[in-house]
């Protein structure tokens, strides 16, 4: 509701907003700032128009308008394609579609085949084999090895790696040997993959990341691990190796899951929880305490170790009542 042929030139917070910028009411706890706010418009909830004091878009999802408006104005994605580098280094029998970008000092080894409009940012290194599909991004600096396949519209950002060896050894009694990782790894399409995080070629099979997963910065994904569509993974999560991570699920920070597990669709654990054991219900999941004053905490650490000991005690007062 407003006027149709105002000037927009950005978006901003309701509290920061100016005249030529946009701003959005996607948590209540905002609304406070809607009265006084200065935008030029704002994306908000039928329910909350009428308390809207300047132009306005309705919608059921404010948040998800908020993002889709958001890449309007993304400088790396409106920016126009710059070619192949004259320090890039590129293998003469590499496939490059139409529009693909390469950065300065980037390596695209043997075999690799890159899809149209797909963008390779400076100093990356696409190994021997490797295929990365259709209107994929890649930010400075990622690491992609030999073999690995990438879907479509694929975003990875600096500094991960994608394909390097699995955490794999064997021991024996003195000291370990390593166990060559011959699978690979595949993520399909529109996943998004954080800043520094790691996710390990196959021992034997791939290691393979579903559709339209989000993996934030710092995470590990270990060797074998499937992850189906549409999860998401929060910062610092930890992945051990062959982990069967379902549909729909989402990791909060920090959390970590034990190797050889399965996880079923529609599984929230929420942050800095240790899943040892396989969930196969949908629900929200937490492990550990929370934070709390440290004299607190020592005296309920004290009692944790004496749970055992009472525990017995309650049984045997039990056994006497009976």
């Amino acid at each position: 509701m407003g006027d149709g042929t105002r000037r927009i030139s950005g978006l901003a917070t309701l509290q920061d907003a100016g005249p030529e910028q946009i701003a959005f009411v996607a948590n209540l706890s905002y609304l406070k700032s809607l009265h006084v706010t200065r935008a030029g418009a704002v994306l908000l909830h039928p329910e909350h128009a009428r308390e809207c004091p300047v132009d306005h878009l309705e919608l059921d999802n404010p948040y998800l308008g908020y993002a889709q408006l958001s890449r309007l104005f993304d400088p790396f994605l409106s920016r126009p394609a710059g070619g192949i580098h004259s320090t890039a280094v590129v293998a003469e029998d590499a496939r490059l579609g139409v529009g693909v970008e390469i950065g300065p000092q980037a390596v695209v080894e043997s075999g690799v085949e890159l899809g149209n409009d797909v963008v390779i940012g400076p100093g990356c290194v696409i190994g021997a084999n490797a295929r990365i599909g259709t209107g994929s991004r890649l930010h400075p600096n990622v690491t992609v090895c030999h073999g690995v396949v990438i879907g479509e519209r694929v975003i990875l950002h600096s500094n991960c790696v994608i394909g390097g060896d699995g955490f794999g050894f064997a021991h024996d009694g003195k000291r370990w040997h390593k166990i060559a990782q011959l699978g690979g790894v595949v993520l399909g399409d529109d996943v998004e993959v954080g800043s520094c995080s790691s996710i390990d070629r196959g021992a034997l099979d791939d290691t393979v990341i579903g559709n339209d997963v989000k993996i934030d910065s710092q995470v590990q994904i270990a060797h074998n691990v499937r992850i189906g569509d549409h999860s998401a993974l929060a910062g610092c999560v930890g992945i051990a190796g062959s982990t069967r991570v379902g549909s729909n699920c989402m990791l909060g920070g920090g959390v970590g899951l034990a190797g050889h597990l399965t996880i079923c669709d529609g599984v929230q654990v929420t942050g800095m929880s240790l899943v040892t054991n396989s969930i196969h219900e949908p629900g929200v999941y937490s492990s550990g305490t929370g934070a709390m004053q440290n004299a607190q905490w020592r005296k309920n650490a004290v009692r944790f170790k004496q749970l055992d000991d009472i525990a017995r005690r309650l049984a045997k007062l039990e056994k006497r009542n009976q």
